[in-house]
């Protein structure tokens, strides 16, 4: 099975208001997102049945969970019944997503990348798969999909810079297997770091801080 990784922008405190808001003590803003979001989590819901799949819980449920601030079900796949709606509430208030890439098993793959990059002394903090499968921040709760996917990673836009110039120092000395994919996620990461310096310089109102990874 294929797994996709794409990526977008936002405001972490943007996604954390929803969580244990039940709708409440949102601003007008915030709440005109909650019919999408529900929305959303429906026709997740109806693509999972379409192809059989029963995670215990379904993601509607899940998204109404957390927005009442729990994590309590125990159904056998709950967490990725709670990734997925957490994943829902990130899309209505980030950038449109971008894609990086498709990979039969990522986590493996950003396993050899990071043995790569740790060989050539790029620092452990700063290599991908920590950010990629990391989870969605440490203020979040923290969520287990039963077979690792969905997943969430998020790397700060402030530390965007500080990647790609670490991987861009070290790239001709690569494995070759791996360049094209590195030098993919340099780009991602130096477009984003172009993007948010200049929003931050230039728009009152622009807030994001950080990059979310969305794998399914």
């Amino acid at each position: 099975m294929s797994h996709n990784i794409s990526y977008s922008t936002a405001d972490k405190a943007d996604v954390l208001a929803f969580l244990g808001s039940s709708g409440t003590g949102l601003d007008t803003d915030r709440k005109r997102r909650l019919p999408g979001m529900l929305e959303a989590a429906l026709a997740h819901q109806e693509s999972l049945d379409d192809q059989g799949v029963d995670w215990g819980l379904s993601v509607p449920v899940a998204l109404s969970h957390l927005f009442a601030g729990r994590m309590d079900s125990d159904a056998p796949y709950a967490g990725n019944a709670y990734t997925a709606a957490l994943q829902h509430i990130i899309d209505f208030n980030a950038s449109d997503p971008s894609g990086l890439g498709t990979y039969s098993a990522p986590s493996t793959f950003f396993g050899l990348v990071d043995d790569e990059l740790s060989r050539l002394g790029v620092r452990a903090d700063l290599l991908p798969r920590r950010f990629l499968f990391g989870g969605p921040g440490e203020e979040f709760p923290v969520l287990h999909s039963v077979d690792g996917y969905p997943a969430i990673g998020h790397l700060p836009l402030a530390r965007t810079k500080a990647a790609a110039d670490a991987y861009r120092a070290v790239l001709d000395r690569i494995d070759p297997d791996l360049q094209l994919d590195v030098t993919q996620l340099i780009e991602a990461l130096e477009f984003e770091h172009r993007e948010w310096e200049r929003a931050t310089a230039n728009v009152a109102w622009y807030t994001q801080d950080t990059l979310f990874f969305s794998l399914v």
